[in-house]
């Protein structure tokens, strides 16, 4: 079975950087580059403060996109 990892294309849309190990080499990646096992390793390292922050900085990353392509969700 084929155990090729798929990674995102990086974008750099948050600005929250994590170091992660890809291929031997180091990277600094924002956090909606990672997989969602880096994303997950990521976040059990934070409190709930830390927690709540990224919830701060997402929102905040999403709207900033939302604003500068001037989209919004329809149903």
């Amino acid at each position: 079975m084929d155990k090729t990892i798929i990674y995102p294309i990086h974008r750099n849309l948050d600005g929250v950087y994590c170091r992660v190990e890809r291929n031997g080499h180091f990277e600094n990646l924002c956090f909606t580059d990672l997989t969602l096992s880096e994303q997950n390793a990521f976040l059990t390292k934070l409190d709930t403060e830390g927690l709540k922050r990224m919830c701060h900085l997402m929102a905040d990353a999403l709207r900033t996109v939302g604003d500068e392509l001037n989209i919004e969700r329809g149903d």
